[in-house]
């Protein structure tokens, strides 16, 4: 019995890599289909070998979480990537990723790219606002390679994904912390009116020892619907300190009088732009609750 990773699958056989490095081709254990279990890309897997090459699923391990898009498990961290200049960076998007990310029981560590463009000094005001709840944030340029390596060391020992919105470089970060797996840039798809590499499967790139990054950006898509508007306010880190101090104990912190997280907020205790963020979220929160209705 052998314990491994899947790294690739496809067609209904798995390559798995085992402790010696070696890459078995498996076929599943037929019990799975009948409990309706289909392993994934990021499984920890036992196996039993049939030869050198080839082998059999036997077990899969228990999966700390799983991604729908890309359809990955146990992904330990997501690198949230965003530019600090073309496109410029929005607050609630990125607070909107950071939510849905830890949801799925993801860390998150924010990378601000194309540091050669921040004129306006952005990166300081980022990382002071969100380190201050917490957040690793790091600066990077994809094209110089400002940065890079401590992205790489940010990766060690870790199952992790790039995630963001278009246009922010995290095709040209991922091609730059590796060199197996060439990804397309904007730039490129722009040119040649097609994608360089188009993945239908999702697949770990092993770029170091136990270190992987998945070959494709995640959370394509944010669906918040797991939440209720109420429950906002506790997926904000900084609000905490002032729970049960509100004139209402029914305050969300929006259009309510005698709310201690808006007198913060004016105090300079909370940022402006992440309670504004908030209140943009709280709002299509709401939107979506009536539509559901």
């Amino acid at each position: 019995m052998q314990e491994g990773i899947i790294i690739k699958g496809i067609g209904g056989f798995y390559y798995v890599e085992i402790a010696n490095g070696s890459i078995i081709e498996c076929k599943a254990r037929g019990k799975f289909r009948k409990e309706n279990i289909s392993p994934i890309v990021g499984d920890k897997v036992k196996i039993e070998l049939l030869d050198n090459e080839h082998g059999v699923i036997v077990e899969i391990n228990p999966r700390k979480n799983q991604l729908i898009r890309p359809v990955v498990a146990n992904v330990e961290q997501a690198i949230v990537v965003f530019s600090l200049k073309n496109p410029d960076l929005s607050f609630t998007l990125l607070d909107k990723l950071l939510l849905f990310i830890e949801h799925h029981g993801v860390e998150a560590i924010i990378c601000l790219n194309k540091a050669d463009l921040d004129e306006a000094n952005i990166f300081a005001k980022v990382k002071e606002i969100y380190e201050r709840v917490g957040y690793k944030v790091i600066k990077t340029n994809g094209k110089t390679g400002e940065g890079i390596d401590t992205l790489k060391e940010l990766l060690k020992n870790k199952i992790s994904v790039f995630a963001g919105p278009s246009g922010v470089g995290k095709s040209t970060l991922f091609n730059k912390v590796q060199d197996k797996v060439k990804m397309e840039t904007s730039e490129i798809s722009k040119r040649i009116g097609r994608g360089r590499h188009t993945t239908r499967h999702a697949e770990l790139i092993e770029i170091d020892k136990n270190t992987f990054i998945v070959d494709t950006p995640g959370f394509s898509s944010i669906d918040l619907s797991f939440l209720e508007p109420e429950e906002l306010q506790y997926t904000f880190k900084e609000f905490s300190d002032y729970f049960g101090t509100c004139k209402f104990s029914s305050c969300i912190h929006d259009k309510e009088i005698g709310c201690s997280i808006k007198n913060a907020v004016t105090d300079g205790l909370i940022s402006n732009e992440r309670y504004n963020a908030y209140v943009e979220i709280l709002k299509e929160l709401k939107e979506n609750r009536r539509t559901r209705k």
